[in-house]
């Protein structure tokens, strides 16, 4: 079974802010170079996968939004493939209440954005809504590509700053988007600190050097078992993430550089996300709540985790991270 935890649509790009949107359109030499987001590309490019999550986007910090109706209105397309997270930005107004709303349109997840947001992850609103999550058994997915534009906040993509959030609400399914790319290392220890911490490989499944490199460090850390598959549609395809993965090793092929054995590549590409995180697989209907990890179907080729009692951490912000 193959879930791509990490997919994108959007009806104009100026949704990710104008100065993503800006440099998106600077990236590519002609216009009809640009990705195409239409619902027929995506159902076409996610063919080979079983299940797709398609991710919502919040950052008042440089006015970016796909907002949750949009996402699960997609997701209602096909119901029983597709499921959604939404895009809640801590900072914004009624951020509580978004979840309860988020949950009602049937998605069963939450993105959250610090350096589209410009809030430390440890911020005292973010804490409370991460509690709010972990309350309702619902996965955090941490976007935090710093290449948002010139106003993103670069400086709360480190993977060290989110250890107080993982000790405080060690329950919660956290996933961070893209490795924390360049600053994979970190991220490996992160993930293998905490048991419920994964880190998807979108961004860097579509540069051969860099997956390379999070690839190894995973294998030498060893995290393997916490990578998943994500290809960051449209910027790339879950077909070509993963042709990528499985001839990642031909990029040091012919040196002395260690290889990245073969078993756990499967082991990324087939792995169970639904599972890992605590969900339930959709049926002919969105589903509404997500599930303890006990519950959820596993794949007869990996192991699910188990889930220890919930705990609620009540936090008091460190100084300058408050609101």
């Amino acid at each position: 079974m193959i879930v791509d935890l990490h997919t994108h649509l959007w009806e104009s790009l100026d949704q990710l802010g104008p100065e993503t949107a800006q440099q998106v359109r600077a990236a590519v030499a002609t216009p009809w170079q640009r990705p195409d987001v239409s619902p027929e590309a995506y159902d076409e490019a996610m063919t080979p996968v079983r299940y797709a999550v398609i991710l919502g986007l919040e950052g008042r910090h440089i006015s970016a939004s796909i907002p949750a109706q949009q996402v699960a209105k997609y997701v209602a397309r096909q119901p029983d493939k597709y499921m959604g997270f939404a895009g809640i930005d801590p900072i914004g107004e009624g951020y509580l209440s978004a979840v309860k709303q988020a949950v009602d349109l049937g998605l069963i997840g939450v993105t959250v954005s610090p350096p589209a947001g410009g809030f430390h992850p440890s911020n005292t609103r973010a804490m409370r809504l991460y509690e709010r999550c972990e309350e309702m058994g619902l996965p955090v997915l941490f976007q935090l590509g710093a290449h948002m534009g010139p106003r993103a906040a670069m400086e709360y993509t480190q993977p060290y700053l989110f250890d107080e959030m993982a000790r405080s609400f060690p329950d919660l399914r956290v996933v961070l988007a893209g490795a924390c790319s360049p600053w994979a290392e970190q991220a490996m220890v992160l993930i293998g600190k905490h048991p419920h911490c994964y880190a998807d490989l979108s961004g860097v499944v579509s540069r051969p050097w860099q997956l390379y490199n999070v690839l190894v460090l995973a294998h030498q850390h060893g995290v393997t078992s916490k990578l998943l598959l994500g290809s960051g549609f449209p910027f790339n395809t879950p077909q070509q993430a993963v042709l990528n993965i499985y001839s990642v090793n031909s990029t040091i092929h012919g040196t002395q550089l260690p290889a990245v054995p073969r078993e756990l590549l499967r082991g990324i590409v087939e792995r169970d996300t639904l599972a890992c995180l605590g969900l339930k697989q959709p049926q002919s209907e969105p589903t509404h709540h997500a599930e303890a990890p006990n519950g959820a179907p596993v794949d007869p080729q990996t192991n699910g985790n188990g889930s220890s009692k919930p705990k609620v951490a009540h936090h008091t912000a460190t100084e300058g991270h408050g609101e």
